[in-house]
């Protein structure tokens, strides 16, 4: 299986960041970009070995689902931290450009649309998300064998952390209806089900579709790419970053996320502990939680 992901990065600090692409330090940046990128790799990757105790030896390991992956970075101008970045030159390719930095995602776009024909899977992922499982696309090629293409499965994206009220929390809830209302009704097969290793799971159609990335299988891709409004540079879905994430897919396909009492089942982490740092300050704490709180003490 052939795998293409399009990362779209880009860092200019700020003296008044409203993103992590514009704090005074780039360490957090880098961080996040390089485990995003190694992550890809460990799991995808066919460089995976084994160590034969008995004979002191280690051998390459034959994986049943080998995958050759293209990782390209999307810039503009010098804004990037690709020079300082910790890995081997050929763990990515870097496609250069001179768009407006808030245009990157639609450069992404603009990547795998040129790349079509050659890939089994087309990618996009903010450069702050970090994949951690290794059947990601066997899932997404079991739900599609058990609906259809124009049924788009996307991860809930979530945060951990030990020094927080909340160890884990999933990021992406509910927003007014309003919002997406215009662009996908969610009346329409608003749930699916399906059982796997004879555990059952509900996929739901979300008010929130977004999740700062999406995973096409070619024949998704070419239907996208067929529709009037690729790259359109629609911002009208919160805003560029946004909709370039998630507006052409939520025009195209009815998106499903797993439901809250299965959410792990597909899942995506987002760096760091910005959400999570707003529970308790500007998001409230259930008052339910709160006596539970209380009563453990």
């Amino acid at each position: 299986m052939r795998i293409l992901f399009t990362i779209p990065h880009f860092y200019k600090p700020s003296s008044n960041p409203r993103y992590g692409s514009q704090r005074k330090d780039p360490t957090p940046r880098l961080q996040a970009l390089t485990q995003c990128i190694t992550n890809l790799h460990q799991l995808f990757g066919k460089s995976q070995w084994i160590i034969d105790i008995a004979n002191r030896s280690a051998n390459p390991l034959s994986q049943a689902e080998s995958c050759d992956i293209d990782i390209i970075i999307c810039t503009t101008s010098s804004y990037h931290l690709l020079e300082e970045l910790p890995l081997p030159a050929h763990f990515y390719k870097h496609h250069s450009s001179e768009v407006e930095p808030m245009l990157l995602g639609f450069e992404c776009q603009a990547v795998l649309r040129d790349s079509l024909g050659q890939y089994d899977y087309y990618c996009f992922l903010e450069d702050d998300l970090i994949l951690h499982d290794p059947w990601l696309f066997i899932k997404l090629a079991w739900f599609n064998n058990l609906t259809t293409d124009l049924n788009l499965l996307q991860p809930n994206r979530y945060e951990v952390s030990a020094q927080h009220f909340v160890n884990k929390v999933y990021v992406d809830g509910p927003i007014a209806l309003k919002a997406t209302a215009k662009f996908q009704n969610l009346q329409d097969q608003p749930e699916l089900k399906g059982k796997i290793m004879n555990h059952s799971v509900i996929f739901e159609r979300c008010s929130n579709p977004h999740s700062g990335c999406y995973f096409l299988n070619s024949r998704q891709m070419e239907l996208w790419v067929k529709q009037s409004y690729f790259l359109d540079y629609d911002n009208s879905f919160i805003g560029y970053l946004e909709s370039a994430a998630t507006l052409g897919i939520m025009r195209t396909f009815r998106i499903y996320k797993p439901a809250p009492t299965n959410a792990n089942f597909l899942e995506i982490q987002h760096f760091g502990t910005a959400f999570l740092g707003l529970i308790g300050n500007q998001i409230s704490i259930s008052s339910s939680e709160k006596m539970s709180e209380k009563d453990k003490m």
